[in-house]
């Protein structure tokens, strides 16, 4: 049987990504590389409890420019008002503006972005 190990995304600043994903959403370092073979600096990071890994891909002669609406990761958390109260505490904008009231029953969503533009949807879960 396959199984999905690791999704790769390149980064800007491969610590300021490490910081913003473990600080706000709660992922774990798993491992770093900081010379690959093709002169790339890695980080693998995880939430406790899955196996699946987003692989930091920074190298210093790549420019990056992250389209809007391009990808998206989506999060489950069990209390998203906590967890957004939390985020815009610490100055991280959360979308869509209204999303208290656009979401007030059923499954409660809300949008972050990274520090380089990628998407993050929370989405309460049990």
């Amino acid at each position: 049987m396959a199984v999905f190990l690791h999704t790769r995304i390149r980064v800007s600043d491969l610590d300021r990504s490490i910081q913003f994903y473990t600080e706000h959403l709660g992922f774990e370092l798993k491992g770093r590389n900081d010379n690959s073979p093709a002169g790339n600096r890695l980080a693998f990071l995880t939430l406790p409890g899955n196996d699946h890994e987003i692989e930091f891909c920074y190298s210093p002669d790549y420019e990056l420019n992250v389209p809007e609406d391009l990808m998206h990761f989506a999060v489950g958390v069990p209390d998203l008002i906590a967890l957004c109260d939390k985020l815009e505490k610490k100055g991280i904008e959360v979308w869509p503006d209204d999303w208290r009231k656009t979401f007030p029953t059923g499954r409660k969503m809300a949008f972050i972005d990274d520090p380089d533009g990628y998407e993050i949807e929370l989405l309460e879960r049990a």
